[in-house]
């Protein structure tokens, strides 16, 4: 056998190099001799190198550093269910937002309901069943559209409505005992219903949002007042009754430094603003490409949209965002019609493709060189998601080598799933440097004032390591630290590992120490806010009566009789 493949080998290979060489001779396999098979292969190597083939290590570097990656093997591990959240009515909106938002200490998501609009809030731990008549923060008269931690206060989540406004919530340690109808700060600037909240990855208290009024506006939610009427910061609005379809966003992305704004509108074109003055600096031109989300690639200096081509193909796109006039890197993937969720991880370089109704979830690793990204594998499932929530780096589980970590909507079962990313290794349980660089930690850079007044920081990183502090080369002034300390002591820790008589106990006083919460920080004398109207002078060049109002108590409507009755009331009198 083995002097067989010789000969057929030695054959084929002599053949060829008398063919090369320009003998007319036929040479036999037992006739080829160790100079000549030696000639063979260096001619081999040589007219490999010349032709640019996978022996030229310099032109294909790439290939290299993507075969040796360490997350070619990542693998998606879902929960069990008694470690998920089951019996949660999750909400039948169909917009196109992720309802839901985790950090270290809650879980919220937006829940269906008869009247109004309202979310859950539940501690990360508290997996399993959940009880249906779990309290709710249900201030909004209008549904839900998203909600959004704030990433320097795990206490601190704001939510947009179709009732027209955003409301910020505080939200006690030990979670929503009873039902929460009243927020911290009412943020009424738009007259029609606010599909879109983002904020700021650097400043302190500074919140983007984005409405079908055509409106995008900044909000200094430090500001004082229960009820907020002027945003700091106009980015977009109609000028002279005029409703562009690019002033309707689709979606928002900030860059690494909150100096750039990526967002994608109506009219499925990429733009780049300066979110301080609102002047848009790039716009794309690609007529092969209509995006629908948009995301900054931080590190990589790209940008990433996903949406459709002009046949219908879902499509992941690649930008320089100094120059959208075309793109890095187009690929299409399937034919299917739901919206791509693109999430990106800038530690280890790996983004994330979940379809809105799609049971899979695919993962990628990016580069800066050519050809940009490469497919590594996919999670799958049966069941499909409707959204997603991410759980931030300082939330994940480091010893067991967790890189990222879902909280999958899955609507038809009534339940919230988390998937974790994991990174086999033959060591677990210790930490693994070379898989967690310093990342952005949940210390502002600086304060929203100073974002406006034009100054750029980036983020403050931090260490995951257990047990290591990294100082914040940007400190806090005396009025912050006066601030976090009155916060803070309106709080209070909860040993997880507390018995079932004394969590009771902690419950109960939990419960007396909210409602105190409540009435320090809500007094009772704050005005009711039923009359609300706009107040349209600062913005001459654009009127237009809202079609809603904050919420306010009023009685059920009347039926045909009782208003016939009414009617009929005033002729009598008469």
């Amino acid at each position: 056998m083995w002097k067989r493949r010789r000969d057929v080998v030695d054959h084929t290979h002599t053949h060829t190099h008398s063919q090369e060489s320009g003998h007319s001779s036929r040479l036999y396999a037992g006739e080829v001799s160790d100079e000549h098979l030696s000639k063979l292969v260096s001619s081999r190597r040589s007219k490999g190198q010349r032709s640019g083939g996978i022996c030229n290590n310099s032109k294909m570097s790439w290939r290299s550093s993507f075969r040796c990656s360490k997350f070619r093997h990542v693998f998606g591990k879902p929960s069990t269910k008694e470690h998920g959240y089951d019996g949660v009515p999750i909400t039948r909106g169909v917009h196109d937002n992720h309802y839901c938002s985790a950090n270290p200490c809650f879980l919220a998501v937006v829940t269906e309901s008869a009247g109004g609009g309202s979310f859950l809030v539940l501690p990360i731990h508290h997996t399993g069943r959940v009880d249906p008549q779990h309290p709710r923060v249900c201030g909004h008269s209008g549904s839900v559209l998203d909600v959004k931690w704030n990433p320097f206060d795990d206490h601190c989540i704001a939510s947009c409505s179709e009732d027209c406004t955003v409301k910020i919530w505080d939200i006690p340690v030990c979670g929503v005992q009873q039902n929460l109808t009243r927020a911290r700060k009412t943020l009424m600037g738009h007259s029609r219903r606010v599909a879109l909240i983002e904020w700021h990855p650097t400043a302190r208290d500074l919140l983007l949002s984005s409405a079908y009024d055509y409106k995008v506006l900044l909000w200094d939610v430090s500001q004082a007042g229960a009820v907020l009427r002027y945003p700091v910061r106009v980015v977009l609005m109609p000028v002279h009754h005029r409703c562009p379809s690019d002033a309707l966003l689709l979606s928002v992305s900030f860059s690494s430094d909150g100096s750039r704004l990526a967002v994608t509108s109506k009219d499925r074109r990429v733009r780049v603003l300066d979110p301080r003055t609102g002047r848009i600096l790039q716009v794309s031109r690609s007529k092969s490409h209509r995006a629908s989300k948009v995301l900054y690639i931080g590190g990589l200096k790209m940008l990433l949209s996903t949406g459709s081509s002009p046949w219908n193909h879902r499509q992941i796109v690649l930008w320089d965002p100094d120059d959208l006039s075309e793109p890095l890197y187009e690929e299409d993937l399937d034919g299917s019609a739901g919206v791509l969720f693109p999430f990106y991880d800038p530690d280890t370089h790996m983004l994330y493709l979940a379809g809105k109704g799609d049971g899979n979830i695919r993962y990628y690793e990016l580069s800066t060189e050519k050809p940009y990204i490469r497919f590594l594998t996919e999670n799958r499932s049966l069941l499909p998601q409707k959204g997603l929530g991410v759980m931030p780096k300082r939330g994940l589980d480091v010893s067991a080598c967790e890189v990222f970590r879902f909280y999958r909507l899955i609507a038809i079962k009534d339940l919230v799933e988390p998937l974790s990313m994991i990174v086999p290794r033959k060591e677990s349980g210790i930490f693994q440097e070379d898989l967690y660089p310093m990342t952005a930690g949940n210390q502002a850079a600086m304060t929203a004032l100073e974002w406006l007044s034009g100054i750029n920081r980036s983020p403050v990183l931090m260490s995951l390591k257990p047990g290591t502090r990294v100082a914040n080369p940007y400190p806090e002034s005396p009025a912050e630290r006066r601030l976090v300390r009155q916060l803070s002591s309106l709080r209070f820790q909860m040993d997880p590992a507390v018995t079932g008589s004394e969590l009771d106990f902690m419950e109960e006083a939990f419960l007396e120490e909210q409602l105190a919460y409540q009435d320090a920080k809500y007094p009772r004398e704050v005005s009711d806010l039923s009359g609300w109207q706009p107040d349209e002078t600062q913005t001459p060049t654009y009127r237009c009566t809202p079609h809603c109002c904050e919420p306010a108590e009023r009685p059920p409507p009347t039926t045909e009789s009782e208003t016939a009755r009414r009617d009929q009331r005033p002729a009598r009198n008469a």
